[in-house]
């Protein structure tokens, strides 16, 4: 049914405590692909607590899980989650505490039968003082979904921010990673529990051959790509990422990512590589200067 524009962009949540162990954050590293090789002495510090602990840095959308919208009257079977950006403060530690404050950022009416777009920022905080100027920000995450059967609420229909255009040239590098076929019942401990990604009698209801891999599973390989191939796995250097989610993966699947740098400013898309379709597009990611 058609969204209520006034509801959504009146919904704020406040001050919500959100704590993470080590324990998260190497089960997190782990979902997303890393410590595959338990020889590859770059990744062990962040799959092995000895080696001196390193959080990776798109564990922050994980951290950034609201349940701002549960309520809200869209057809949750109906909804994609098609972006993701995140601006990091300060690199996350190994263990810590952070409140979150939600608010719907954005909503746009595509039309009756074509959906309508809501996007969603989280802003993560440290807490210092007992006042709101005291926190230091930590982390800001904006979620864009489709809400697939919910247009037609006579919202305003313009564009939000353009998607990041990749350069008109050969990818300057690549890095392919294989998925496994359990990746997505392991990554689903990272908080997201929706059958698609366990049940395959619920994801062939859902119009797909299997269950298939999170997008923000995706989100993490190529986070991954980016530390070892330019990086050198120094997770300090990620200032920022964004990119749309654009077709399912399928656990087993070997994702590809093909970057371009240019400075500090890393374009990226990532690929399925056995089925060559592009899964993740728009990518940019800037580095710390």
């Amino acid at each position: 049914m058609p969204l209520d524009q006034a509801d959504l962009l009146a919904r704020r949540r406040r001050d919500v405590a959100v704590t993470w162990s080590d324990a998260d954050v190497l089960l997190y590293a782990l979902a997303v692909g890393l410590g595959r090789d338990p020889l590859a002495t770059r990744q062990l510090p962040f799959v092995y607590e000895g080696a001196g602990l390193q959080v990776v840095p798109s564990f922050a959308s994980v951290l950034a899980h609201t349940d701002l919208l549960d309520d809200c009257g869209w057809n949750y079977a109906q909804v994609l989650h098609v972006g993701e950006r995140l601006l990091v403060y300060r690199p996350l530690s190994d263990t810590g505490r952070v409140t979150l404050d939600s608010r719907v950022s954005g909503v746009r009416d595509l039309g009756a039968g074509r959906g309508a777009i809501v996007e969603v920022e989280t802003r993560g905080y440290e807490q210092w003082g007992e006042t709101a100027a005291s926190r230091e920000p930590v982390f800001s995450v904006q979620r864009t979904f489709l809400a697939r059967a919910d247009g037609g609420f006579e919202g305003p229909s313009s564009s939000g921010i353009s998607p990041h255009a990749l350069p008109p040239r050969p990818a300057d590098m690549e890095h392919s990673a294989p998925t496994r076929p359990e990746q997505a019942l392991l990554y689903r401990l990272c908080g997201d529990r929706n059958p698609l990604h366990a049940d395959p009698v619920f994801a062939r209801q859902h119009g797909l051959p299997e269950p298939i891999l999170h997008g923000l599973c995706t989100w993490g390989y190529s986070c991954c790509s980016i530390l070892h191939t330019i990086c050198d796995y120094d997770p300090t250097l990620i200032r920022s990422m964004q990119a749309r989610f654009t077709q399912p993966v399928l656990p087993g699947d070997t994702l590809r990512t093909e970057m371009w740098q240019d400075a500090n400013i890393v374009s990226f898309r990532v690929l399925a590589q056995e089925r060559e379709i592009t899964v993740l597009d728009n990518g940019l990611c800037e580095l710390v200067t």
